[in-house]
This record gives C-alpha cells, sequence and structure tokens, in this order.
C-alpha cells in the first residue's frame, strides 16, 4: 500500500492519550495510521540563524517530519505574502491587502525549500497531500525537482471570485501553480465555480464535468481535476465530549452566575473575517429594541487570540474591547452583564459542554471556507432540549446546515431579528432543526471527506500533460537564494 504523505504549514499537535485534537487533524491522523505515512511541515519554531534540519519523530506507523524557519522566511513566506496578502484577498477583503514584492519572493522561496526537504524523504509510490494558502507552489516545486508522485491539495479557506483575486499582483503565478497538482480540493462548489471562473476568462483555458461529477480543467499546458469536499466533524464524538463535561467546573460556574438566563455563544479567532464587530452590534440591537430580553439573556464570546504581530488583528482587538465596554456601560445592571468577551484559548472539551449549556449558537463570520464550530456546536447539543444555531450565509457550512436560521452578517437588523426567532422556538422546531442537521453532520463526517478526496486523488494519478499550449504568464514563479543557503 502506498504512503500518505501529508504537508501542511504547521505539523498538528497529536500525542495518543493527550488532549483532543480538532477533527481535521484527527481525521488527517486516522488516515496516516491507517496506511502508514509522513505528515511534514513547520515545526513553530523561528530561529535568527544557524542551519535548519530535519526532526524525525516515530509514532507507530507515522512520521512527524518538522523544520524551523528563519526569521525572515518567518516574516516574508507566514507574516507577509501568507497573512497579510492571501488572507484577506481570499476571504474578500481586498482593502486589507499588503503587498509586498520581496514577500512573495520569500513565499516562493521557502515553498521551493520546503519541497526540496521533502524530497530526499519521498518513496517513487508516496501519494502527497498539501494543504492550504500558504503551500500554493509547493507541487511546482516538487515537479521542478522531477517528483513524479500524485500530488493532491486542499483549501481549507474561500477561494475568491476573479475579480477579487485580481487584486493580487501574482494571481496568475499563483493559478498556474496551483495547476501542477493532479486533484485540487475546494470547500464548497461556489469555491470550486470561482477558480473554474478564473481558469475560463483569466487564463485562456477550459473546463468542463466529468461523468464522475469531478471538474476536469485544462490550463497552462497540463490538465487537472478539481472538485468540492466539504469538510465535516466527528458529530457522535463531539456529543459524547459535551454530554461528559455537562457536569464539568466551568458548566457548573456558568449557569451558576447566569441566574437561568438564557445563552448566545460564539468561538472564534480573533479575526476581521469572522464578523465579530457586526456579531456585537446585532446583539447590541435585539436588547435596545426588544426590552423583554434585557436581563434575560447573556452573550458569551469567546476569541482565542491569533497572529497577534499583525496590526490588522491588534485592530480588531481593540475595535472588540471598545464595542463590548460601550454595550455594557449602556446597558449592564448590578448583576447582568450583557456581553462576556473573553480573550483567551480552551480545551474542546470544555468548549463542547458549554456550547450544550448555551441556547443559541450565533456564527457569523463575513467569509469562511466552512466553519467547523458551526457543526461543533449542533452536534454538542442535547437532542432532548437542543439550542438554535444562528449562521451567516457566507460560512461553507450553511451549504449543508439548512436547519439553522441563515442571515447575513452584514444585515445587523436582520441577525437581531433571528436571535429573537432563535431565542423564543418552541422545541418541537428546535428538535426537528436539530434532528435534519445531525443526520447531514453524520452522513458527511471528517472520515467522508477524507476518504472521498484520497480516493480521487488515487483515479487523478494517470496524469496527462496536453499539447495545449501554455497560457500567457506574468513571469515564472521567482527563483531566488534559498532559506537554508
Amino acid at each position: 500500500m502506498s504512503r500518505l504523505i501529508i504537508v501542511s504549514n504547521r505539523v498538528a499537535p497529536i500525542s495518543e492519550g493527550g488532549p483532543a485534537a480538532g477533527g481535521l487533524a484527527v481525521g488527517v491522523y486516522d488516515a496516516l495510521k491507517e496506511t502508514g505515512g509522513m505528515w511534514f511541515g513547520w515545526s513553530g519554531d523561528v530561529l535568527s540563524s544557524g542551519q535548519l534540519e530535519i526532526q524525525l519523530e516515530e509514532r507507530g506507523p507515522v512520521t512527524f517530519a518538522t523544520i524551523g524557519l528563519l526569521r525572515r522566511d518567518y516574516d516574508q513566506y507566514y507574516r507577509g505574502f501568507s497573512n497579510a496578502t492571501l488572507w484577506p484577498a481570499f476571504h474578500y477583503r481586498a482593502d486589507l491587502i499588503q503587498y509586498d514584492r520581496h514577500d512573495f519572493e520569500g513565499y516562493c522561496r521557502v515553498n521551493t525549500w520546503l519541497a526540496q526537504q521533502l524530497v530526499p524523504l519521498l518513496r517513487p509510490d508516496d501519494v502527497i497531500w498539501v494543504h492550504d494558502y500558504h503551500l500554493i507552489p509547493f507541487a511546482q516545486a516538487l515537479r521542478a525537482a522531477g517528483v513524479k508522485n500524485r500530488i493532491g491539495f486542499f483549501l481549507h479557506i474561500p477561494f475568491p471570485a476573479s475579480q477579487v483575486l485580481l487584486a493580487v499582483p501574482p494571481h496568475r503565478s499563483l493559478v498556474e501553480a496551483l495547476c501542477a497538482f493532479d486533484l485540487l480540493g475546494f470547500q464548497t462548489a461556489p469555491d470550486l465555480r470561482a477558480f473554474c471562473d478564473y481558469i475560463v476568462n483569466e487564463a485562456a483555458g477550459a473546463v468542463e464535468v466529468r461523468p464522475d461529477g469531478l471538474t476536469s480543467v485544462r490550463a497552462f499546458g497540463r490538465t487537472l481535476r478539481a472538485g468540492a469536499y466539504p469538510i465535516g466533524v466527528y458529530p457522535d464524538e463531539i456529543a459524547e465530549l459535551a454530554k461528559a463535561g455537562e457536569r464539568g467546573k466551568p458548566v457548573r460556574t456558568l449557569k451558576a452566575t447566569l441566574h437561568s438566563r438564557k445563552v448566545i455563544m460564539s468561538v472564534d479567532r480573533l479575526d476581521y473575517s469572522k464578523g465579530l464587530v457586526e456579531r456585537f452590534r446585532a446583539f447590541e440591537r435585539l436588547i435596545d429594541l426588544a426590552p423583554a430580553q434585557r436581563n434575560q439573556v447573556s452573550f458569551l464570546q469567546i476569541a482565542p487570540p491569533t497572529r497577534a504581530d499583525l496590526h490588522a488583528y491588534q485592530d480588531i482587538r481593540l475595535r472588540l474591547e471598545a464595542e463590548s465596554g460601550r454595550i455594557n456601560g449602556r446597558f449592564a445592571e448590578l448583576d447582568w452583564t450583557p456581553i462576556r468577551y473573553i480573550h483567551r484559548q480552551y480545551e474542546r472539551s470544555v468548549l463542547a459542554a458549554l456550547f450544550r449549556a448555551s441556547h443559541v449558537g450565533y456564527v457569523t463570520p463575513l467569509r469562511d471556507g466552512m466553519n467547523l464550530v458551526a457543526k461543533e456546536y449542533v452536534s454538542a447539543q442535547d437532542p432532548e432540549n437542543p439550542g438554535v444555531l444562528v449562521l451567516s450565509q457566507f460560512a461553507g457550512a450553511a451549504q449543508e446546515l439548512g436547519g439553522a436560521l441563515i442571515v447575513n452578517p452584514f444585515d445587523i437588523d436582520g441577525m437581531a431579528d433571528a436571535l429573537a426567532i432563535a431565542l423564543a422556538m418552541p422545541l418541537e422546531e428546535r428538535q426537528a432543526r436539530y434532528r435534519d442537521m445531525m443526520a447531514q453532520l453524520r452522513e458527511n463526517n471528517v472520515s467522508v471527506w477524507r476518504d472521498n478526496f484520497m480516493r480521487d486523488l488515487a483515479r487523478a494519478g494517470e496524469r496527462s500533460e496536453d499539447a495545449v499550449p501554455p497560457a500567457a504568464s506574468d513571469g515564472p514563479v521567482p527563483q531566488v537564494p534559498l532559506a537554508a543557503e
């Protein structure tokens, strides 16, 4: 059996018997344990100087291969092009794009260097699965090094519409690099359509739906396949986590301080794509226009820090702290704080238990690839007395969770109305919506996502290089000195 090689920006910290990792990491790790293989990526270490060496750790049939980054590479590849250029662009925030050609050169340089570190570890029949926007040029770098293996790519964040992607100066080089993979996976059908639209209208390529449902893409002298693979969770495992934590101290403390009030709950990384400011304002509108809700409901927002060294993330933290302070100052009473804003990380087991104890799950990103929090919230509910999910139409999960109350996160009044409906929804309707969503989550759990992608990557192994002339390019991917040189 071929080994599976997972390549990601960071290698998930998974240990047998340790704290529960995210469902995605667990699903990928399960596949590695079944087939045997390797997980390769950045260790998270940033070094000021020195020679960088791969660290190998064997855990049963799985090898974890990690390597550090030099400070310059971290700044250009990770902080720079990945998170100051690609992240805002792919989340439809062209106004926040910061582009520096040296950062793009560093992004390509690090991808080339990482690929060269992996090459000596590969076997001829390995199947390589690359994850996310940090590693778009990775297959192109492997091909340049002579690697002929099957290589798949999965994008965990949205793929933007062509007119948004055009705001990224090296957009054509990025899409050409994507076409070096054998299979491209996107979260949703709209993401796949956006990619195909670029191929046809900006790259003079062609797309065709195959009998197996995949899309055949011909561009830049290659033929590859692409499809939508919505990521799932393990709903029954999350339900068990939530049930086990029901009597734990965090839930008991929450209930004791609420005094029978209802809870609206959100969990998000502190990120401008999550619509947190709009969410706070919609909650304010709810208690402003519905006086009966005052002192009857509290909003719990957990927002762990992320990318704290980027100015955009420092700004959103300051805005949220100002908004929560303003709203609480306006409405709070001696025994009631309307918004509980917590800027720290919690274990998944604690979050699952808190989800189960809340009455409304409030998940309203301005744009999101999937948003597994929405699926985890539903999974954690008590089947006899489930809460209601209020979900942004711009989250990938909205394509699947029809039992949620779907909202436009730019419509403050519409979100306030949805919160009011959720808080007043009868038990029978809540149960029916919960059953429908749980059936969907069980049918398309994370193992299904993984297995479908791996099946299609195996079928895409018969790569063919078309004789179609390559489309004009805005230049080759820069080849500059390697990070370790």
